[in-house]
């Protein structure tokens, strides 16, 4: 997601001395960073029994791998928003991948299971900041009437993710050893690196950010109602997602050669759910957050029985690409309005959200397994927490419209 698009003077002068190609390219260089994090996000659920074999654990305790990832993001984000704000884009941008290819050739060099989730915590420091950064450097390079495109060609680089860089990174570790996709997904990092340095233009730093500037908007009640909407909202999701792989195959049946294939039918519905966020957002923010959620709900206590056939399966895999990929420019839009001057932490601490609940989803979802019930459950309980999210969003509605009355 982004932080504030609104560019400085001396990055609108940038912007207006920078050719086309050159700005593609800059942002080619941002949405391969993208590409990068969104496929190292999502393969690991998708070779979680190869993983649990290759370090000796069970499938739930290899679920924490996940959780390990999502803890990583959301120590990782608000800090870099709040202490890198002084310093220059283009360099934090390449010390971030740095440190995320670093930590992606760790896990692949992980002896243990202990050593890889450091590995794993470690990999998802730069994750969130990587995005909101590059979403503000992607705006600052184009005119204003450009903004949104540029930062959703930047953001394209997680949506072919799921599409092509999960499936195949999934495929790779099924054929060659679960340490191989994050071997790969190291060099793509390297390779975003060099392209960072070449092709992004150096900006000033912001000099006005602060800190304390930030930390304003954690005195918002409605940041906060908003945070706890995706924290407990998408923890559902997740707790369905994390086991994605086991659930294909040993719920609904399909040979593990599949397993990539579905993966690309979630990433499609990802692409979908995002086109689709815009047109859901003109009906109203927070009735819209509302909708999602239920819809989320209903899809949730359905998917362990959609889940036994294999049409209803692969349904229910678009279905759960689907409809979160419309309520994250939700929440985050929801963010920005409610943030006031801390727009860079809020945007940050979305990233922090969603992977406190892929954290809480991959927990829930491996004490349902290890409990003895089967891979129909997790989704049961994730209905439970979506149905939670709107109870929170309606109290974010009822305190808007209560300070809306006060303002009359």
């Amino acid at each position: 997601m982004t932080t504030s698009l609104s560019p400085r003077p001396a990055e609108t002068a940038d912007a207006d001395r920078l050719s086309d190609g050159r700005i593609r390219l800059a942002v080619l260089a941002l949405a391969l960073g993208g590409f990068a994090i969104g496929t190292t996000e999502f393969v690991t659920m998708g070779l979680l029994p190869q993983i649990a074999d290759g370090v000796g654990i069970t499938i739930p305790t290899a679920g924490h791998v996940v959780s390990a990832y999502a803890i990583g993001v959301v120590v990782g984000a608000p800090l870099v928003a709040m202490f890198a704000a002084r310093l220059r884009r283009k360099i934090v941008l390449v010390a971030l991948m740095v440190a995320f290819a670093a930590g992606n050739l760790g896990s692949a060099l992980s002896p243990n299971y202990h050593v890889l989730l450091i590995a794993r915590f470690v990999s998802g420091l730069p994750h969130g900041a990587f995005f909101g950064i590059g979403s503000v450097v992607a705006a600052s390079l184009v005119p204003l009437h450009r903004r949104t495109s540029a930062v959703a060609m930047m953001l394209a680089g997680l949506t072919v993710a799921n599409i092509v860089g999960v499936p195949l990174a999934t495929l790779l570790g099924q054929h060659l050893g679960w340490q191989w996709p994050y071997v790969f997904v190291s060099l793509v990092a390297v390779a975003t690196i060099a392209a960072v340095l070449v092709w992004v233009p150096m900006q000033p730093a912001d000099a006005a950010a602060t800190a304390r500037s930030e930390l304003s908007a954690l005195a918002r009640p409605q940041v906060w109602l908003t945070l706890g909407v995706g924290t407990v909202g998408f923890g559902g999701m997740f707790a369905t997602f994390s086991y994605i792989t086991p659930t294909m195959t040993k719920l609904t049946g399909f040979d593990d050669a599949v397993v990539p294939l579905i993966l690309v039918v979630y990433g499609v519905g990802m692409t979908v759910g995002t086109m689709l966020s815009g047109r859901v957002a003109a009906r109203g923010m927070l009735r819209g957050m509302i909708a999602m959620l239920a819809a989320i709900a209903v899809l949730l206590a359905l998917f362990g029985v959609m889940a036994q056939a294999r049409p209803t399966a692969v349904l229910g895999v678009f279905l759960l690409g689907l409809l979160p990929s419309v309520l994250v420019p939700l929440l985050q839009t929801r963010l920005m309005d409610v943030a006031g001057g801390g727009q860079s932490l809020a945007a940050a601490l979305n990233h922090s959200t969603l992977n406190i609940a892929n954290a809480l989803g991959a927990w829930l979802g491996s004490v349902v397994l290890a409990n003895g019930l089967g891979y129909e459950w997790p989704s049961r309980v994730g209905a439970l927490l979506a149905v939670a999210g709107i109870a929170i969003a309606g109290s974010s509605a009822m305190l808007a419209r209560r300070e809306s009355l006060r303002e009359e």
